[in-house]
């Protein structure tokens, strides 16, 4: 309607400006024409604004029309739309009805449950009720039938299960035993037994006296001097003992320290090739004697690293190394079992791939405190640990001396080798020789450690003292116990002895019947 009205308007406004110009052309030039053609003009006029009114109407019923199906059609789309979600809403309201009906189903169903769990707690009850009651029964008639209280069935029940733990442990402790001996003993033997084969090394026999052999009998008075001069001031300088017998052509020596024994034997050998013996001479020889000794000291230290191939130890260790030839332990010779444990650790080091010379270093140097132990306070380790401080040695080889006892833990593999090595050159034949008052000691307290066990009929030391077979009372010593009594016998021989190598406990249990026919 309003685009009808415009075209009204833009037509009249058309008209109203072409009419004035139309009329004052036609005034000019036509005034006449103007005149007779005013009443045609007027009716085109009315004509163009008819047809534009019918233009707007149809324009206007057009509109209408395009409005109308519009609505309609959006009307069906929401009828259609609304249609769908009804439907879909009843099909969640049947859903729902649905799962409502299920609930109410399970509810049931637990209810039904609970009542029947109820009912059966309830014969449960009466059930446990029942029970105690003829456990309780039970009870006394076992205890009238047994003759023994409850108190003493328990004790008779936790006997029988304590020999069962026993047995069983015993059985456990085998096996484990059996399974590290097998993996661990098979290494250790190659281990060892190849070290063994590519290191001999020899032993000196403990002894405190030398001989010094004469040209001639004539030679002891000599030797004696005046008014026995010349063999005072020889056991002055040289603070040993001469003994001088009725032995043929021979002086003996006698003294503790084989230092001063071989200063002696030196300077009397030389006084003999001299043949010029008195005090002056004898004081001369002697303090010659003294630096050939000197010498041969740090000769037999040199000697000794240039054998292992240990290089870099400080002079002073070095011939602390050389004093040790002269020291002996329980017969064994400790320069020659220092370096005997060099090359076995050495050699040992090789077979687990470690620190070959670190282990021959530690090896040399483990014993060198008792190159001093005699004339300072305290232990060879004690000693050895604060010479290798004191002259710069390595943390691994300061451990190594300090724990080839066991007297500190090792922290290094090397200084379990070094331990290893000791035990291996103090336990093997022939390396050392005990004396006789030792031997029977240790026999006699290793039969008695085991004689104070429970159970042991008798004991005794073997196999000179490497081994103690112990013989068990077969009634109060069964087979599991057997085990158990091996093992507290050998724990407590560790804790309480010391020894070379080791011993081996072996538990004997025999039953013997006898009868006679008549």
């Amino acid at each position: 309607m309003p685009q009808v009205v415009q075209i009204v308007l833009a037509i009249v406004v058309t008209l109203v400006i072409s009419v004035p110009a139309a009329a004052l052309i036609a005034t000019k030039y036509q005034k006449k024409m103007t005149e007779a053609k005013l009443g045609n003009a007027d009716e085109k006029a009315r004509e163009i604004i008819d047809e534009a009114l019918k233009t707007a109407e149809t324009k206007k019923r057009e509109s209408l029309l395009e409005v109308k199906e519009e609505s309609i059609r959006t009307k069906n789309e929401l009828d259609k739309e609304i249609k769908e979600r009804r439907a879909e809403a009843q099909r969640y309201e049947r859903r729902v009805q649905q799962k409502e009906e299920n609930i109410d189903k399970k509810a049931d169903a637990i209810e039904k449950k609970e009542a029947s769990l109820a009912a059966k707690e309830e014969a449960l009850a009466k059930q446990r009720e029942e029970i105690s009651k003829l456990n309780e029964q039970r009870l006394q008639e076992l205890e009238r039938i047994s003759g023994l209280t409850s108190e003493q069935a328990k004790d008779y029940l936790l006997k029988i299960v304590e020999d069962e733990v026993k047995h069983e442990t015993a059985v456990m402790i085998k096996e484990m035993e059996s399974r590290a001996k097998e993996e661990a003993d098979k290494k250790a033997k190659e281990y060892v037994v190849t070290a063994i084969q590519k290191c001999a090394a020899d032993h000196v026999s403990e002894t405190t006296i030398s001989v010094v052999q004469l040209p001639n009998d004539e030679m002891k008075g000599r030797i004696i001097g005046r008014e026995g001069r010349n063999i005072r001031t020889l056991e002055t300088m040289t603070g040993v003992d001469l003994i001088i017998d009725d032995t043929p052509e021979a002086v003996i020596l006698s003294g503790f320290d084989p230092i001063r024994r071989e200063v002696a034997r030196i300077a009397l050998e030389k006084l003999i090739v001299d043949g010029r013996i008195h005090p002056a001479r004898i004081e001369e020889m002697v303090e010659k004697a003294q630096k050939e000794v000197e010498v041969m000291i740090k000769e037999e230290g040199e000697a000794a690293t240039l054998e292992v191939g240990v290089h870099g130890i400080h002079p002073e260790l070095v011939r602390l190394l050389g004093k040790m030839k002269f020291r002996t332990s329980y017969g064994q010779n400790a320069l020659k079992h220092s370096i005997e444990v060099a090359q076995l650790s050495g050699l040992l080091a090789a077979e687990m791939g470690l620190d070959v010379r670190m282990a021959k270093r530690a090896g040399l140097l483990h014993d060198i405190g008792k190159s001093v132990d005699h004339e300072m306070e305290g232990s060879h380790i004690q000693l050895g640990v604060e010479l290798c401080r004191k002259y710069k040695e390595g943390p691994v080889v300061i451990n190594a001396v300090e724990s080839h006892h066991g007297d500190v833990e090792a922290q290094t593999l090397i200084a379990c080798l070094v331990q290893a090595a000791d035990t291996i050159s103090a336990a093997r034949p022939g390396a050392r020789r005990e004396t006789l008052e030792t031997y029977t000691t240790r026999l006699k307290q290793l039969e008695d450690i085991t004689n104070n066990f429970k159970g042991v009929d008798k004991s005794f030391a073997i196999q000179a003292g490497r081994e103690i077979r112990v013989m068990v009372v077969p009634e109060q010593i069964n087979d599991s116990d057997m085990v158990l009594l091996a093992r507290d016998i050998s724990k407590q021989i560790e804790a309480e002895l010391e020894y070379p190598g080791q011993i081996k406990i072996n538990v004997i249990r025999e039953s013997r019947v006898i009868d006679y026919a008549k």
